[in-house]
């Protein structure tokens, strides 16, 4: 059977100017039995156009923080360097996703763009905007819970784990504050953080905060999530 070809937005280091992939990412694409490819970092709207071709599905991956221009806020002193050419490449891609109607499943800062290109904002510093005693930048090893998130029942996302409670792994300083209107949240963690959206009448669009690239070895939830995200990709 043929693999759903996926397109993976590329991991892009600063200081060696290199781009790069946490192995997890394509890993668990592969044990799903798709094919993960790393897409080239352009905002070339023809090259877009070609790769996005290409690919049956979309994953947003971590990295840089979303640039506040996105959601048309000024930066807090506490907000990372954004990388703007990944900002406009993934603006592209997200926008001809939507118009297809192609599946995308954003992790960490993929569901952080995801809110911010349709409309939502975030919290630019979760320590200084929005302080608790929830867990939300673990140290390793990643594959275990820090906090307990509650799924929404009636969700995509509770058809695929389950409504109710559960536990992920959490590494993030930055979050969805004001969703997007076009988004259901599916997820909150315990202390009142969104920690999943669900674009509305689409296929399969899906935005989490934690990390299952990290724990899917041993956590069945984390395999699951991405194999109904592949299985939507077919």
């Amino acid at each position: 059977m043929k693999r759903p070809v996926i397109g993976l937005i590329p991991l892009y280091d600063d200081e060696k100017e290199s781009y790069w992939m946490l192995p997890g990412y394509m890993q668990v694409l592969e044990q799903c039995h798709a094919l993960p490819i790393m897409l080239p970092l352009t905002t070339d709207k023809e090259e877009l156009l070609q790769a996005f071709a290409l690919c049956d599905g979309l994953l947003l991956t971590g990295g840089h923080d979303v640039g506040p221009y996105v959601y048309g806020k000024e930066a807090a002193p506490n907000c990372g360097i954004p990388c703007k050419k990944r900002d406009e490449m993934e603006s592209i891609l997200l926008g001809m996703a939507l118009k297809e109607d192609k599946p995308v499943l954003g992790i960490c800062r993929g569901v952080q763009f995801m809110n911010a290109y349709l409309g939502g904002d975030l919290y630019q510093d979760l320590p200084t905007e929005y302080p608790c005693k929830v867990e939300h930048h673990m140290n390793p090893p990643y594959d275990v819970a820090a906090h307990q998130i509650r799924v929404e029942e009636g969700t995509k996302l509770s058809g695929i784990i389950g409504a109710g409670l559960h536990g992920v792994n959490s590494y993030h300083h930055q979050a969805v504050k004001t969703p997007a209107s076009c988004v259901n949240v599916s997820a909150y963690s315990e202390d009142g953080l969104v920690e999943a959206i669900e674009v509305k009448d689409k296929k399969f669009m899906l935005g989490i905060q934690w990390h299952p690239e990290f724990s899917y070895q041993v956590n069945e939830e984390s395999r699951k999530l991405v194999q109904a995200f592949v299985d939507a990709c077919k």
